[in-house]
């Protein structure tokens, strides 16, 4: 059974914030582009791919880990959730 947005997204957000940017009280957008604008690097969603996995049981093939998938929260969230 697919996990609902509104799970994800704030769990997701605060490992983002805390353990990635580093700034846990920065305004983070759900949109806001965070690899292309330099908040987090390409590499840093190696580490996403793990928490996602260990956090929710999803796998996120290394072939998804890309820009044009993952680079705002909303991507993120929705490649969870198809891949859930």
């Amino acid at each position: 059974m697919p996990f609902d947005p509104a799970e994800i997204k704030p769990r997701l957000r605060e490992y983002l914030l805390t353990q990635l940017i580093r700034r846990p009280d920065y305004p983070l957008k759900d949109d806001e582009p965070m690899i292309s604008m330099g908040l987090i690097d390409s590499f840093s969603l190696a580490q996403v791919a793990v928490f996602v996995e260990d956090t929710f049981g999803v796998y996120l093939p290394d072939t998804d880990l890309t820009v044009d998938n993952m680079d705002t929260l909303n991507q993120m969230v929705a490649e969870i959730v198809r891949e859930s």
